[in-house]
């Protein structure tokens, strides 16, 4: 008969289960989805906590009812409305002062954690973005609390991931388990939320991460409809029947949303310019901007926070064509002042309010021209909604499955997959980024989007070059060259002035050409240099490298510790460096469709 358990088995116990825990969801993908589901879970009921903390700030801030959504508000008092964005200003800027003076940077977004950085988020930062989105949006801001959704839910599960040692492309995986939780949670919509991970933030839909991102799209969806149920739940009316040829109208929708889409990104970075070339202190801008939401607001409280209510309270409005397009300038100006001046927050219910209005504005526009076809004005603003969301934001199949989920109409969902693919394709070719990868292109960074890219960057010609290369002296004759490197030695030798900076490239076996026997005892070796302008630093990433091999038509090239000094540090043949780059990548393929171990 067994005894008690002992005092040191039970300590044993907990002390190795944490390890024990990192070892099965590393070996294990149903373990992977599980972590996946809690962490999704966790996510929807953060954003529900965060959705109810935001409506109770617009009841406190304007003096509107605790159930009325703020842009829906019939009449806010005058005072208020210019108020509430100016101080929620003062707090941002307050808040950036203080990072300022922290020396804190940038905050990766979960974009380019899982692009640049394997899925490395800090918590810390991201609980301070989401609470800079919280009172942006909370005070007024014409910015939706999506981005704070995302960015907590993500790096809540970074860290989580972090801690329990996963590997890279599971780390990865993870953060858009948090993502695709959140957003299944505002928006009570599951595969809306599950293919906003696949396409936005992990970059690619594969087997290898579609068990776990959807069980976090799940958790994050049964978390919040046992609390509150979805905060942002889109509700449209019954949409009248689709035929083919509604197809063709409807594309052409996507493809004329591109050119306003296009524009709204353009227009945001030349309204931070603005405030640049102002000289207003960083700190102060938000509150400056503030005023000029509060003087928009006097005229509809619709261009509040990121519209809500009021695409609810449109949708059953029969607003003239003129109505419909002051509100769109008027949403878009409000959006573009508030991320102008440094409020944080994201457009995607932004872009989703635009478009429905956006798209609206096209079936009046359609019934009016082409009465025979008998289109549904309904179908054109939901597509709206998704055309332009994906022209701002990206994910055709996200913006498909958020009608899908909610209309239930497959009908429609096909002509709308249809046009979002139509407007994805147009914006890349035309413009090349989403929203996200706009801002990070503005900030210097050139990735198109959250696939993975960062063992990529990682690839260094430092880490590749080899360090010890065959160096001889410029003024050295061609005869003295020989006689240190023999015909099979080295294919390639560098040269280098007395001072060690580089001077040019000689293949060995021009060195031996029969043709210079004749005058090789003085002929310096100097005159058969190649390639004395095109080198390699070691900071250089693998693909910038083989770019330079491919104009400087190399096969070897010289590595300069940096361009002005041009000490020579090390060599690098193309042979080598496309064969590392060969193998790195069949290595993320690999690790996308799960057959990495």
């Amino acid at each position: 008969m067994s005894g008690p358990v002992s005092r040191p088995a039970v300590t044993d116990v907990v002390l190795t289960w944490p390890a024990r825990l990192r070892g099965l969801v590393r070996g294990s993908s149903v373990a992977l989805a599980v972590m996946g589901a809690v962490v999704g879970a966790l996510a929807g009921v953060i954003v529900t906590l965060i959705a109810a903390t935001a409506q109770l700030l617009h009841a406190f801030n304007f003096g509107i009812p605790i159930d009325v959504r703020l842009s829906a508000a019939d009449r806010i008092a005058p005072w208020r409305a210019l108020a509430a964005p100016v101080f929620g200003g003062v707090l941002l800027g307050l808040i950036e002062l203080w990072r300022r003076r922290a020396g804190a940077g940038p905050t990766a977004d979960p974009v380019e954690a899982n692009a640049l950085r394997g899925g490395r988020m800090s918590l810390r930062d991201s609980a301070l973005v989401t609470l800079q989105t919280l009172i942006s949006n909370g005070f007024g801001a014409s910015v939706g609390l999506e981005a704070g959704y995302t960015q907590i839910g993500s790096g809540l599960a970074s860290r989580l991931g972090i801690w329990l040692n996963l590997r890279r492309s599971d780390l990865r995986i993870m953060v858009g388990c948090g993502a695709a939780g959140a957003i299944a949670a505002a928006f009570g919509a599951p595969l809306t939320g599950a293919f906003y991970a696949f396409e936005l933030i992990i970059g690619v839909y594969s087997l290898a991460n579609v068990a776990a991102v959807m069980a976090g799209s799940l958790g994050g969806f049964l978390a919040a409809q046992a609390l509150i149920g979805a905060p942002y739940s889109i509700h449209a009316p019954t949409v009248g029947n689709v035929q083919p040829i509604h197809y063709v109208v409807l594309m052409i929708l996507g493809i004329g949303a591109c050119a306003l889409g296009i524009a709204t990104m353009r227009a945001v970075a030349l309204v931070e310019k603005a405030f640049d070339r102002s000289r207003l202190p960083v700190w102060v801008r938000p509150a400056v901007g503030g005023l000029g939401i509060g003087l928009l607001a006097l005229v509809t409280p619709q261009v509040l926070a990121a519209g809500h209510g009021a695409m609810k309270l449109d949708m059953s409005l029969d607003l003239t064509a003129r109505q419909l397009l002051f509100l769109v300038v008027l949403k878009l100006v409000a959006a573009l002042i508030s991320l102008g001046a440094g409020f944080r927050g994201g457009l995607f219910f932004a872009s989703l309010f635009v478009g429905a209005l956006l798209g609206r504005l096209y079936g009046i526009v359609a019934v009016q021209l082409l009465p025979n076809l008998a289109i549904d004005p309904t179908a054109c603003t939901l597509t709206g909604m998704g055309v332009f969301a994906v022209a701002v934001v990206g994910g055709p199949l996200t913006m498909s499955f958020l009608v899908l989920e909610t209309t239930g109409d497959y009908s429609l969902t096909g002509a709308v997959l249809a046009a979002c693919v139509a407007t994805s394709l147009t914006v890349r070719e035309a413009f090349g980024y989403s929203f996200s990868t706009w801002r990070l292109h503005l900030r210097g960074e050139s990735i198109r989007s959250a696939a993975d890219v960062g063992w990529m960057r990682s690839l260094t010609v430092g880490r590749l070059m080899r360090r010890d290369p065959a160096t001889l002296s410029a003024d050295a004759t061609v005869a003295e060259f020989r006689h240190a490197y023999p015909l099979g030695s080295r294919h390639m030798v560098i040269l280098s002035h007395a001072d060690g900076t580089y001077a040019g490239l000689v293949p060995t076996a021009e060195a031996h050409a029969p043709e210079l026997d004749a005058d090789a005892a003085t002929r310096l070796v100097r005159t058969l240099a190649r390639w004395r302008t095109a080198v390699l630093t070691p900071a250089m990433g693998v693909k910038e490298a083989m770019a330079l091999f491919d104009r400087a038509e190399a096969e070897s090239l010289c590595v300069v510790a940096d361009a002005g000094s041009r000490q020579v540090v090390g060599v690098l043949t193309e042979s080598y460096a496309s064969r590392r780059y060969a193998e790195e990548l069949d290595k993320a393929n690999r690790s996308l469709t799960g057959e990495d171990g």
